[in-house]
């Protein structure tokens, strides 16, 4: 049995692949962490400054009062911030126009 060596002639390289393009999903996760990022900060700022006006307005404060004023106050900030921030990423993909049409289509067939 013969021995089998390369091949005769250069061989073609593959060469350099083009990054493939992000889906729309991956964007839209991009974009959203973005903004959940900034909106982090707005939450500490937010409870940081909650926990010093409750502070700063008794006398009597308990370290709990304290602890659960910040999460409370940081945690409202983040949830109202991650529904708007779905809201306003689900109307700019066209995923909101898709359902709408359907919806539509649906109540001509009645």
């Amino acid at each position: 049995m013969p021995e089998q060596g390369p091949s005769p002639g250069p061989s073609p390289s593959p060469g350099p692949r083009p990054d493939p393009l992000p889906g729309p999903a991956h964007s839209m996760l991009v974009r959203f962490r973005r903004i959940m990022k900034w909106m982090a900060v707005v939450a500490i700022v937010v409870a940081a400054l909650a926990v010093v006006l409750v502070a700063v307005g008794d006398d009597g404060v308990h370290l709990h009062m304290l602890i659960a004023t910040a999460l409370g106050a940081g945690l409202t900030v983040l949830l109202a911030a991650a529904l708007m921030t779905l809201a306003f990423l689900s109307s700019s993909s066209g995923h909101d126009d898709h359902s709408m049409r359907s919806s539509d289509q649906d109540e001509g067939q009645r």
